[in-house]
């Protein structure tokens, strides 16, 4: 049973109890509604929380999918209408609101929720300059993380993505993915990931922590069949760049051990790990570039803010005294909510430069 199976089980109970007492505050705002109704209600939106899970890690179907888009959008609804409630309760305290004015303050979540929805689904492409020694020419780079192929973004986001890819095709040489190709909320089958094979530049790509919930086997499966590279704590060059794949640690695989023997010299030398940490240390072995996702950037808000609070390096390009940098991208899919506010699902253009 994987983290993600054993997290959403454990939450279960506590998720329905909290909605339950959620839908009680609401209603009692605009007119109150029997318990009874409001714990039926509840009971049913922790079994559209809960019961996707079994079936989709068995076979992926449009009605699995459906019923976890939706506990996915409401799940950030209700976060939202907590924070309305919250709201509402402070300013009540100084002063009697009107019943419109309360309505108002409730409608804002469906509306931002519109917003926020179609944020998570714009893919934005962004360019970056990087300059470094050791380059024979100027490489482009597509540098992108975070997919969560999964139940709420199934093979649509490998279509939004693989056009992406096709338009930069003629200016960009290949594209590293740092990890969380998938989410572990369905199985990925062999062919999942085919539409990448017609790709033109070579793809890259070293798992994260979501690819071991699905089984880190499907999805390099899917990849090697869909012609991705790749690097699970292995090493490739692509002309002057010596690119280290190192994956991230979870369950009983510990943290790689990393030297300078991995460095090549009179390269460009690339790290690529999903999350932001060590860079420090990647840095003074003398790797050039560490490549990373994971945050989301916090993915919207509130969270954008407690991920800047979390992470020191939270979303963005980040140079040293030694002239190294770290590349954390916002990541193209969403964890567990369709939503994004504050953030961009994005592709990002990495142009190394020669320095001079």
């Amino acid at each position: 049973m994987s983290y993600r199976t054993k997290r959403i089980i454990f939450i279960t109970p506590f998720y329905t109890l909290f909605e339950f007492f959620l839908l009680k505050y609401i209603f009692l705002l605009i007119g109150n509604v029997s318990d009874i109704y409001l714990f039926v209600l509840a009971v049913l939106l922790g079994l559209i929380h809960l019961l996707p899970m079994f079936f989709e890690a068995q076979k992926s179907t449009p009605l699995g999918r459906l019923m976890t888009t939706i506990d996915g959008i409401w799940m950030w609804a209700s976060v939202m209408f907590f924070i309305d409630i919250v709201a509402i309760y402070l300013i009540g305290n100084f002063t009697i609101l009107p019943i419109e004015i309360i309505c108002i303050l409730l409608l804002i979540v469906p509306v931002l929720g519109i917003y926020n929805y179609h944020k998570a689904h714009k893919l934005t492409v962004h360019e970056k300059t990087l300059k470094l020694d050791n380059l024979t020419r100027n490489i482009n780079i597509v540098h992108f993380s975070d997919v969560h192929f999964g139940s709420i973004r199934h093979g649509q986001i490998i279509h939004q993505i693989c056009a992406k890819l096709h338009e930069l095709e003629n200016t960009c040489d290949l594209a590293i993915i740092s990890g969380d190709l998938a989410d572990g909320s369905c199985v990925v089958e062999e062919n999942d990931l085919m539409e990448f094979a017609r790709v033109k530049m070579p793809i890259i790509f070293t798992p994260g922590n979501h690819d071991y919930y699905p089984g880190i086997e499907d999805v390099v499966r899917a990849c090697k069949k869909a012609g991705i590279i790749v690097l699970d704590n292995k090493t490739c060059e692509f002309e002057c760049l010596n690119i280290v794949g190192l994956s991230y640690s979870v369950g009983d695989r510990s943290m790689p051990e990393v030297d300078k023997s991995q460095i090549k010299e009179g390269c460009v030398n690339i790290v690529n790990y999903h999350v932001p940490y060590y860079w420090k240390e990647f840095s003074s072995l003398g790797f050039d570039i560490q490549l990373s996702g994971h945050t989301h950037g916090g993915q919207f808000y509130p969270a954008v803010w407690f991920g800047n609070l979390l992470f020191k390096f939270n979303k963005g390009l980040f140079k040293d005294k030694s002239g190294h940098y770290l590349h954390v991208t916002t990541g193209v899919g969403s964890m567990d909510v369709p939503m994004r506010w504050g953030t961009d699902s994005e592709l990002v253009v990495l142009k190394l430069e020669k320095k001079g």
